[in-house]
């Protein structure tokens, strides 16, 4: 086998990774948020139900792009992952105080700018941002290995 060739499936292996490892971050997070509302008892405020609007799709997704082998996913992804990425960055700058506004929780549960909305002290618009973020980056870096 030639090193092109080797090469060239050695970068596909790469690629395939990212978009594995994208789906893996998306259900991590998608089972934490069943896990806070159902398990925990808290529930979400409007935000948080937002950024599950575009994380449950996505794990979905990707599930299926990773298994079939789609490398027609990356638009749909990224759009998702921006679009809740954005919401989970205007919900922390709410929760860190950056904004002003209110943080009304859906069915009188706790807020979510209070103390028990985080994991080990992160709070969970930090997590989702990080979550939407890596999700972003792995795609990207999917898209770019499976064009070199």
């Amino acid at each position: 086998m030639s090193r092109i060739v080797r090469e060239a499936r050695a970068g596909d292996r790469a690629a395939w990774s990212a978009l594995f490892v994208a789906w893996l971050v998306a259900l991590a997070a998608s089972l934490g948020a069943i896990f806070i509302g159902e398990v925990m008892g808290q529930a979400p405020c409007v935000l948080c139900w937002f950024q599950r609007a575009f994380m449950f799709p996505l794990a979905i997704m990707l599930a299926i792009a990773a298994f079939r082998s789609d490398r027609h996913v990356v638009p749909y992804g990224l759009a998702l992952a921006a679009g809740g990425g954005l919401v989970a960055l205007y919900h922390l700058l709410l929760f860190v105080g950056f904004i002003s506004a209110p943080i009304v929780p859906c069915d009188g549960g706790p807020s979510c700018s209070g103390e028990a909305m985080s994991v080990a002290g992160v709070p969970f618009p930090l997590l989702s941002l990080a979550a939407f973020s890596a999700i972003f980056g792995l795609l990207l870096i999917f898209q770019r290995r499976l064009k070199s």
